[in-house]
Parts: C-alpha cells; sequence; structure tokens
C-alpha cells in the first residue's frame, strides 16, 4: 500500500472519554500501516471556536462585517489568523481526514464546528477558483481526498434505527457528510458510530476498537458514500435534480445516488 497522510482532528476535553480511546486507536492502525499521521486535538490547542471579526486582522471593509468578503480577502491576500492557516496546511498536507467527536445534541462540539467554520475559508472550501458554485458537491479544493466521521453516541442504537425517536444518524449528520465534507470535494465514507459509548464495559470497548480499527485500515480501499455529484448530470441547473432522477424521491436521501 502507498503510503498516506491523515490528518485526525478530535474534540472531547476528558482524556479517558471513549472518544480518546478512538482517537489512540486511529493514531497507532495508521502508524502501523506506515502512514503519517497529523493530529488536531482543538481542545488541548486551545482552539478559538468562534468565528468574528478577530479573525480578520487586516480588514477589507472596516465599517461593516462581511464574513464572505473578509475571509476571501484575507486567504487570498495571506493575512488569515495563523492558527487557521496552520490548519489549511495540514489538509493540503493530507490525502485524508478523520474527524473525531461525541455526538452532543444531535451535532458536532461547537469547538469542531468552530473550527469548520473558520477553517473552510471563502477561496479555500468554497469560493474555490472565485468561480462562485461551479466547484462544489465532488469538486473542490478537496477533491481526490478522503473523508470519515467516527461519533461516540451516548444514546442506544434503537433511537437512531429507521424509525427511531431520534432520526437516523446519517440523516442528523447529513450537514457535515454532505455539507462540511461532500461540498468542498472530500470522498465520504460511512460514518462509524459507536453507541452506548457512556455505558461501555471493558469486552464492549474491546469490540469497539477491533471494529473502528477494521474501518480505519480500510481508509483508502472502502466504497465512500455515492453522494450524486453537482457536476455529474444529475442537477441540470446546478440546483435541483432533473425530473428522471430520483423519481418520487425528496429530502435528502434523493441526493444519494443508490438510495431507496
Amino acid at each position: 500500500m502507498q503510503k498516506k497522510t491523515v490528518l485526525v482532528v478530535h474534540a472531547h476535553p476528558e482524556p479517558t472519554a471513549f472518544t480518546r480511546t478512538l482517537v489512540d486507536v486511529s493514531v497507532q492502525t495508521l502508524r502501523g500501516q506506515g502512514h503519517t499521521v497529523l493530529e488536531s486535538d482543538l481542545y488541548g490547542m486551545g482552539w478559538k471556536a468562534v468565528f468574528d471579526e478577530r479573525d480578520f486582522p487586516a480588514r477589507a471593509n472596516p465599517q461593516r462585517l462581511s464574513f464572505i468578503e473578509e475571509s476571501g480577502h484575507a486567504y487570498a491576500g495571506g493575512t488569515q489568523t495563523a492558527d487557521v492557516a496552520a490548519e489549511q496546511r495540514k489538509l493540503l498536507a493530507a490525502d485524508a481526514l478523520i474527524l473525531q467527536f461525541p455526538l452532543w445534541w444531535y451535532g458536532m462540539p461547537a469547538i469542531m464546528k468552530g473550527w469548520i467554520d473558520r477553517v473552510w475559508a471563502y477561496g479555500f472550501a468554497y469560493g474555490y477558483k472565485d468561480a462562485g458554485n461551479q466547484y462544489r458537491y465532488g469538486d473542490g479544493i478537496f477533491k481526490g481526498k478522503r473523508a470519515m466521521l467516527a461519533v461516540a453516541v451516548g444514546g442506544p442504537a434503537r433511537d437512531y434505527a429507521p424509525r427511531g425517536i431520534n432520526g437516523p444518524l446519517d440523516q442528523l449528520l447529513f450537514p457535515v457528510t454532505h455539507g462540511s465534507l461532500y461540498f468542498p470535494g472530500f470522498d465520504v465514507l460511512p460514518t462509524f458510530a459507536t453507541y452506548g459509548a457512556v455505558r461501555l464495559g471493558a469486552e464492549d470497548v474491546a469490540r469497539e476498537n477491533a471494529a473502528w480499527r477494521a474501518r480505519v485500515e480500510g481508509l483508502f480501499e472502502d466504497v465512500p458514500i455515492p453522494f450524486r455529484a453537482q457536476n455529474g448530470g444529475d442537477y441540470p441547473d446546478g440546483h435541483v435534480l432533473a425530473s428522471h432522477v430520483a423519481v418520487g424521491q425528496t429530502g435528502l436521501l434523493a441526493h444519494i445516488a443508490d438510495s431507496r
């Protein structure tokens, strides 16, 4: 296997939490395969989660804060804050990205959402090549790279079953997998989830570690989620599915090619 570089970004403030256990499995497995591992421990780094005017030391317009304008100005002009620029360099160096986090209120912790908010700059993750929406959903700066989520879920799996009270996890995380990751070009692998993570016994932990190790080992071979590409013909106007595509389907699943 060709040796790769993988960026592991994780968010949990407690070093003994199960999320951190799986991070250790990620690092050990990848290094055992000979890959290079880059790591961003967001809590350990004291990552600034809030996206605000402090992200733009040299403003294009001091009178009114436009995030698109200022983000594009800072990225193009090399005036981004050092922490944001460092994370972008890691992403460009990596062949794959793994995001590891606990599910808090049906999404990722605020610190990880803030990592995306700040690092996904205009001209970098959106507005790529100054071409508006031309390079998105299957195209973009991360095209050819892979991404995967590893999520520790407190509740039982049945709550996230197709008719479970919380809703299916894949649909709850669609804004991350399809939006934050597929939008700028990543090939996104199916999410790895551990349910009942706050009540795991020693045997459960060993089982989940082994299951996650197998997923990490397949990071560069496993089949990605078949999200429909914007520029692949399914969206003639770049916005709405063609009438002959996903006939009778609406909502999130219509944007996955093999959904039924």
